[in-house]
């Protein structure tokens, strides 16, 4: 299956894309929302000896992360569908940080912590082991005092910027190729309509009040 993994939930985009068993070719570049994505698909698959009409799959890491990042990744594997015969995957972010990890050779209990702002971060623990890993628990909304209990419990405390706010955690960040990777495996499509990024906290807005003319 030709696969096409866009990751762009942290400040560093990342694009790959596999063909069955070989290696995934990545493309990569921080700066965030000022990333050109589209450039970094096009020397992917420029790279990769791929067109973009023989691509059957397109991964999407859903987050949770850079909201905005995220629903430009969404919508743009939607008009790809629209346009062309294409599979889509939604695959968690959180996920994609601990599969990292395993192939970094990092072992044992760790949390995965990513920034939620307004002083809360995304957590879930796992436990990863040489050649994989397992949720242990659910991806959540939580407080700083959460990650100091999974530190004081023994995890390691991993994910983009983590040292920014917990200087014995260690920096993983979730990239494309590993994306392209974990997708080979799943069968867990789902219609564009369908894909939406991971947001935990309730959204809430304030209604404007009526217009009035002032004299």
């Amino acid at each position: 299956m030709k696969v096409l993994a866009i990751e762009v939930s942290s400040q560093r985009r990342s694009v790959a894309v596999g063909c069955d068993g070989a290696a995934p070719v990545e493309r990569a570049q921080s700066g965030g929302r000022a990333v050109d994505l589209f450039a970094l698909i096009e020397s992917a698959l420029a790279e990769g000896g791929l067109e973009r009409e023989g691509i059957e799959c397109i991964a999407v890491g859903i987050g949770p992360g850079s909201y905005t990042g995220l629903r430009g990744a969404i919508a743009l594997a939607q008009g790809w569908e629209l346009a062309r015969d294409v599979r889509l995957l939604g695959i968690s972010s959180a996920e994609v940080i601990a599969a990292e990890a395993a192939g970094m050779g990092i072992a044992g209990r760790v949390c995965v912590v990513i920034d939620a702002q307004r002083g809360e971060f995304y957590i879930a623990t796992y436990e990863l082991a040489e050649g994989g890993w397992k949720a242990l628990d659910v991806l959540r909304l939580a407080g700083r005092e959460a990650v100091l209990a999974e530190l004081r419990g023994g995890a390691l405390v991993i994910g983009p910027e983590v040292g920014r706010w917990f200087p014995e955690g260690r920096e993983v960040i979730p990239g494309a190729a590993t994306l392209c990777r974990m997708a080979r495996n799943r069968t867990d499509f789902r219609p564009g309509q369908e894909l939406e990024p991971i947001y935990l906290r309730e959204t809430t807005f304030v209604k404007a009040p009526p217009s009035r003319i002032v004299d």
